[in-house]
């Protein structure tokens, strides 16, 4: 059996920055925070927001007659772990091509750019 990825669906990272965003929310919190972007059924979130306390990457706790929805990750660490991921899968855990791409292709504005000219400064 494969192990469980880390990577969110990118359904389930909509939901899950919503969740970061607020610290807790309940189905009802980010169904309406979704609804402001897209049209979207109740009942396809409450789904959603089940799988993701199914994968561990929320936990609940019931408040009244709500549960309520808590990441059990920062947001930091699951976005790393994804990259890590990408990298690991698409360019064989080597991240020189990904930057090579990002910059030829023109996708990092020169402030981005100068980041990371500082970033590779300070690793040297």
């Amino acid at each position: 059996m494969r192990p469980t990825s880390v990577t969110l669906t990118p359904q389930e990272l909509e939901l899950m920055k919503i969740v970061w965003h607020k610290g807790e929310a309940t189905v009802r919190d980010v169904y309406e925070t979704l609804l402001e972007r897209r049209k979207i059924a109740y009942t396809t979130v409450m789904t959603m927001m089940r799988v993701l306390e199914k994968k561990g990457h929320v936990k609940t706790h019931r408040e009244n007659r709500a549960f309520v929805y808590r990441p059990t990750r920062p947001e930091r660490q699951v976005v790393r772990s994804m990259v890590r991921e990408f990298v690991d899968r698409v360019f064989n855990g080597s991240a020189q091509p990904l930057l090579v791409h990002l910059v030829e292709d023109r996708r990092l504005s020169p402030q981005e750019l100068e980041e990371l000219e500082r970033l590779i400064r300070e690793a040297e």
